[in-house]
């Protein structure tokens, strides 16, 4: 990979608006910083086709079985590997059904480890072992665009018939020739020249978040806006599963209670007892013939 053009790209650039930054009193400082931040979201409004095209097909990927699987360097890749493990608690879905993958492996979220985005074929290694198929969905993150190590993940997934989404923050990025569906969201210089843990890592972030709440919703793990499939793993998650159910249903929180005890704590089925006046078990059905969609279940429930 030729590094000899990296200073032309955007990221790369200097901010000739924060020129003066380390003159800067703190609260000028933070006020600059502040207005660069503004320009994120629009940035990111402006790439929202391509976002849906990578929800539709993270969307389509898990109802098959398969996974989203996040691949990325640095901050890049612990973005990636953040947003995967706030799935189970946020969705109740399997470990295994959102991954992030990370240059160096796990041990570089807290050290980075020198090189490793540097060697394309430890991606190929990674998603060997994590065994990716063509059942699966790539998100390749890559702040700058050219990250080696992404660049050799999504050509390896194109190999094996994966579906294949790049994210970086540059225009004509050289990940966006190695994907199916290249998001691009270009964020200019920052404000510490080349530091994209700032607006690159922010506007990351935030396709991220789009990313999977907008798959999860799809896929029914969400009524309304209320996290109904959230696992109650502590006094503060039992707590947010009733206040779920309550709004949901509008029962009285001790009904609610009572709902979630039959229900063994999980929110979504006692919310289909209380709306449909089932068991336990016929609220489990209705949900399996609802493919998990408490709207849909709702129906089948009321059906009979």
């Amino acid at each position: 990979m030729d590094i000899s053009t990296l200073g032309s790209l955007g990221t790369e650039t200097r901010n000739e608006r924060t020129a003066g930054l380390d003159a800067m009193p703190v609260a000028e400082l933070l006020a600059a910083m502040n207005d660069e931040d503004r320009t994120v979201a629009p940035a990111v409004r402006r790439a929202l086709p391509e976002i849906a095209e990578a929800v539709a097909a993270a969307e389509a990927a898990l109802r098959q079985g398969g996974r989203l699987i996040y691949l990325g360097a640095g901050t890049s890749g612990r973005i990636g590997l953040l947003d995967a493990v706030e799935c189970p608690p946020t969705f109740g879905t399997a470990p295994e059904q959102v991954m992030g993958l990370l240059a160096g492996g796990p041990g570089a979220f807290i050290t980075a480890v020198e090189g490793a985005e540097d060697e394309p074929q430890r991606a190929v290694d990674d998603l060997r072992a994590a065994g990716l198929s063509a059942a699966d969905v790539l998100v390749g993150l890559a702040a700058s665009g050219r990250t080696p190590y992404v660049v050799g993940g999504l050509r390896y997934a194109r190999e094996v018939g994966a579906a294949t989404v790049s994210v970086a923050c540059n225009a004509g990025a050289e990940v966006s020739r190695h994907a199916g569906i290249a998001i691009e969201v270009v964020t200019g210089p920052e404000v510490l020249t080349g530091s994209t843990r700032l607006k690159a890592g922010t506007a990351e972030k935030l396709v991220c978040n789009m990313l999977s709440t907008a798959t999860m919703v799809r896929l029914g793990k969400v009524y309304g806006n209320l996290m109904v499939d959230v696992r109650a793993t502590n006094a503060k998650l039992v707590d947010r599963a009733r206040r779920i159910v309550v709004q949901a249903t509008g029962a009285a929180p001790e009904d609610a209670e009572r709902a979630l005890t039959a229900a063994d704590g999980h929110a979504k089925t006692a919310i289909v007892m209380l709306l449909c006046g089932l068991t336990r078990d016929e609220a489990a059905e209705a949900l399996r013939r609802g493919d998990g969609s408490i709207r849909s279940a709702v129906g089948a429930g009321t059906a009979g």
